[in-house]
């Protein structure tokens, strides 16, 4: 299982990268993992305005269907069109080809109420 050093994490199991006010999120390692294969998403719109820990997409597995939120605020300005053919890089590369969006972000300062690498690993450890 995998927990990058770089990124920020949510306790709903959403990975955060921020550059600048831009933030590229995805759903992590463990996530997938626990959804086993990903067969569709539902990606946000464009344009919509999200606000931090509410429901913005949603992926379908086999074994579920999952609400993805945002782990902060901000407008979408980025979806990854290549999941509606291709889910299965939730699975894949969760943490590269598999991100789902990018949120222009309201307040910067809300990615450090996220954890950190370490403390993720020990929530998900904790499950």
């Amino acid at each position: 299982m995998e927990f990058p050093d770089h990124l920020r994490y949510s306790r709903e199991h959403e990975w955060l990268s921020l550059d600048g006010s831009r933030a590229r999120v995805g759903i992590t390692d463990y996530a997938q993992d626990a959804l086993g294969d990903v067969v569709f998403v539902q990606l946000p719109e464009v344009g919509a305005a999200v606000a931090a820990a509410v429901s913005c997409a949603e992926v379908e597995s086999t074994k579920s269907v999952s609400d993805i939120y945002a782990p902060v605020g901000g407008t979408i300005v980025e979806v990854n069109e290549s999941l509606n053919d291709a889910p299965e890089q939730l699975n894949q590369d969760p943490y590269g080809a598999g991100w789902i969006f990018v949120l222009e972000v309201a307040d910067p300062s809300e990615a450090d109420a996220l954890l950190d690498a370490a403390a993720y690993r020990q929530l998900v450890e904790e499950q």
